[in-house]
């Protein structure tokens, strides 16, 4: 049995779904970070347990030729990109590869063909949010990332995978918080004012949304800073207050003060204008989520008297992006400021043939099928969790032709999908998008369409 800082030679098999690395020692698997398919490591063991453990590097003995070289390691101690040490052509093959899996072993399909990857010609500063922490460092204000699985803050400047724009919002609000003295957040104390910043940018419009999240409402010399910010950064549309008074892991409070400007920015997406709140859904790489929802629209064959529900319709980014295509927009969403944003995005942009209520979407789902709604087509973006087997046997009674799941779990899409075939319906179509380019996430189109 290994012990505990036992070094030993190992060989890099696999990764696993979080991209860590996979070996095999005396029938025992160990993960470890920074690690590729087919490299040899000294491994010191750092936990081991009866059938697992975790490993580190402590010296390459044969390293991948897809190995990219140039990566800060800060990016991947943080999990801001923690596949950025693997080229990217081989994270789009490991992409389709977990999907392709999660569908065998979770559903025992292996008959239908995964797609190739859609990935972007220009993966890095994509994203058009941030949210990052303020903590004091060796005696100074400091804003960057946490240190995977710890509270230990890691100073950062650049982002890598975040706009340009963003990041230098962030860092001149960190330098102006510092000038004027104003105490972050000590988790430890339970005491100082700012906890987190918070940036939203518009891919198409570069409008700028800053948030800043405080433990009370007083922020001494706001109007001071708020007019330098706004010198510098002539896009800057939106200032808001974010209290959160909570010793809590969630990022975001109750209460939001709007600050200066407007309390939503806008943006573009697929010709459709969206009004984006502090607190909205709206997913963070523009380009791809385009990609993403016309893939979705393309597997969905629409028919112009199509009466479609989408569930977990948020904003309404999906419904309203294919809603001149069809008779009729059904959407379903538990957040009832999302509902309300929804029904605003569906005014600004002329569209009147859509109807959005708050409810969960498995009570939604069984309120239509009793007021004699029938769907041909119904399209699922679910959270990480998937779909309630509820939801699924509800959307099942509809009888709809075909159902279109967006995904951005692969292994809980794998487990809906088995029961969806269970209850006659047929998976035909698979496409996986790289909306979360140098990290390990990935967003996939599936389509199901009932059985003959």
């Amino acid at each position: 049995m290994l012990e505990k800082n036992d070094i030993i030679p190992v060989e890099i098999i696999d990764l696993s779904h979080e991209g860590q690395g996979v070996a095999k020692v005396d029938g025992m698997v160990f993960f470890i970070e920074n690690v590729l398919p087919g490299e040899k490591v000294q491994m010191r063991v750092l936990k081991s347990k009866k059938k697992m453990g975790y490993g580190k590097v402590e010296e390459y003995l044969v390293k991948s030729p897809h190995r990219n070289e140039d990566l800060d390691l800060a990016y991947l101690r943080t999990g801001i990109a923690d596949l950025g040490h693997l080229a990217y052509s081989e994270q789009l093959l490991f992409k389709q590869k977990q999907v392709a899996d999660s569908l065998y072993k979770t559903a025992g399909i292996e008959d239908v063909k995964v797609l190739e990857t859609l990935g972007m010609s220009h993966p890095v500063a994509y994203r058009n949010k941030a949210q990052v922490p303020v903590r004091r460092i060796k005696g100074q204000l400091e804003t960057g990332f946490f240190r995977k699985h710890s509270h230990d803050l890691m100073p950062i400047s650049d982002y890598y995978i975040q706009h340009p724009e963003i990041d230098a919002l962030i860092n001149a609000t960190r330098d102006l918080l510092r000038r004027f003295d104003l105490k972050p957040y000590d988790e430890k104390a339970q005491s100082g004012l700012i906890r987190n910043i918070l940036v939203r940018r518009g891919h198409y419009s570069g409008e700028l949304m800053l948030v800043l999240v405080t433990t009370r409402p007083k922020i001494f010399r706001i109007e001071q800073l708020i007019e330098e910010l706004t010198g510098a950064f002539p896009m800057l549309k939106s200032v808001i207050q974010n209290i959160n008074d909570r010793n809590t892991n969630t990022i975001l409070g109750p209460d939001y003060r709007t600050l200066y400007g407007t309390e939503t920015i806008s943006d573009r997406l697929l010709g459709n204008t969206y009004a984006i709140s502090a607190q909205s859904f709206y997913q963070v790489n523009t380009e791809m989520a385009e990609l993403l929802y016309q893939t979705a629209i393309d597997f969905s064959d629409l028919k112009s008297d199509d009466i479609v529900i989408d569930a977990y319709s948020g904003i309404g980014t999906i419904g309203l992006s294919l809603a001149r295509q069809v008779k009729h927009v059904y959407g379903v969403e538990v957040i009832a400021r999302a509902v309300e944003d929804a029904r605003t995005n569906a005014q600004n942009n002329g569209i009147a043939n859509v109807t959005y209520v708050c409810a969960t979407a498995e009570q939604a789902m069984a309120d239509w099928v009793k007021a004699g709604i029938k769907p041909s087509l119904i399209i699922v973006d679910p959270p990480r969790k998937g779909l309630t087997e509820s939801f699924i046997k509800a959307s099942c009674q509809t009888a709809a032709d075909r159902i279109t799941y967006i995904s951005c779990n692969p292994a809980t899409m794998a487990r809906d999908i088995k029961l969806y075939e269970e209850l006659g319906y047929k998976l035909t179509k698979v496409q996986p998008v790289d909306l979360f380019p140098q990290t390990h996430h990935v967003e996939v189109v599936s389509l199901l369409e009932k059985s003959k």
